[in-house]
């Protein structure tokens, strides 16, 4: 049985056009009789014929101009994904897709805006970005889409926008199990957990922080939250300083970044330290779960949304249709199940 796919050939041929105009009506070029492409569209269907986009951005010389926006500053998870971008980037040179990765300062809605207007005026294809929960941030979204630019985020959403996609973990979902295994730790004990937040205005850490206070309940409280501006300096300060007032502290989640701030705190403490469940595999946070520093560590898996978000900017370049994301289901490490420690090939550091 033949099962070949067919060919823009077999369009032609079954449609009884000749290769040029079955050509220009797949690729949407106009000057063809309505009656040809009528007749192309139904050979089309007749055949079950896919048009090969990769094939026909080749033959047009056509290049993606996409654009990845990360937050700077000390933050080590973000660092790791900006190093899988920049080497996405240098990869895919091959296939004609131009990737840039750019930083604006952290918890800034206004830097964003900025960059995005900028992006717009340079004729760019598509652009991911990690979300902030501000109104001129989701403005700028609809005024991209507008334009015909596809906007997909990652890490933490946008509500209320008009963008494309969303590509991360649910945070919700990961502040809950973040309270839940706090709970089985306890045992049915009395506690209180501390919440680290890098801002509140940040989406995915005010999801994380709503996730864990929906399961935190009977014998467990929650202390006053601490915002640390994913900054080590300023979380090192918080958490010594909530520690030090509050000696009913048994936990401590760490829904943002600094966490090197964290672990210098607990690692000084005399005695019994409190359970510490914290975000992302990065190498200080590798040390600190192999010392038996901090208990678990809850990796959204940056290689997957990485990915993810460059095939994204892809399909809605080529207009194949919305994306269907369904969450990254994250991965809970326990000193336990760590994988074996690798040297990045883009850091050289070891992960």
């Amino acid at each position: 049985m033949d099962r070949r796919l067919p060919t823009l050939s077999d369009v032609a041929r079954r449609a009884g056009v000749s290769y040029a105009t079955a050509d220009r009506v797949v690729n949407a070029r106009g000057g063809v009789a309505e009656k040809s492409v009528l007749r192309v569209r139904a050979a089309i269907r007749d055949l079950g014929y896919v048009r090969n986009v990769a094939a026909a951005n080749l033959s047009q010389g056509r290049l993606y101009r996409f654009a990845a926006i990360l937050p700077n500053g000390t933050n080590a998870f973000f660092g790791r994904m900006r190093a899988l971008f920049e080497g996405a980037a240098r990869s895919l040179l091959t296939e004609r897709v131009e990737l840039t990765v750019e930083t604006v300062e952290a918890f800034d809605p206004a830097a964003l805006v900025r960059r995005l207007e900028k992006l717009a005026e340079d004729c760019i294809d598509g652009i991911a970005i990690v979300g902030s929960d501000a109104d001129e941030v989701a403005e700028a979204i609809g005024a991209l889409r507008g334009q015909g630019i596809g906007v997909v985020t990652l890490v933490s959403d946008v509500p209320g926008s008009d963008r494309d996609a969303y590509v991360g973990i649910d945070n919700v979902v990961a502040g809950r199990t973040a309270g839940r295994l706090i709970a089985l730790a306890h045992g049915g004990q009395a506690g209180r957990i501390l919440p680290v937040v890098g801002a509140l205005s940040a989406r995915d850490h005010a999801e994380r922080l709503a996730g864990l206070r929906d399961v935190v309940a009977g014998n467990l409280s929650l202390a006053p939250e601490i915002e640390g501006r994913d900054r080590h300096d300023i979380v090192e300060a918080g958490v010594a300083r909530a520690l030090k007032a509050d000696p009913e502290i048994t936990a401590v989640y760490s829904a943002g970044a600094g966490n090197a701030g964290l672990i210098r705190v607990v690692e000084a403490l005399p005695g019994t330290r409190p359970v510490v469940v914290l975000h992302e595999l990065v190498p200080h946070s590798r040390r600190a779960l192999e010392a038996g520093l901090i208990d678990i560590v809850i990796d959204q898996r940056p290689e997957e949304g990485v990915a993810r978000v460059i095939d994204g900017l892809r399909q809605l370049a080529d207009r194949r249709g919305p994306i269907i994301a369904e969450p990254i289901v994250p991965t809970i490490y326990v000193r336990e199940n760590l994988p074996p420690a690798s040297n990045d090939p883009e850091t050289g550091k070891t992960t």
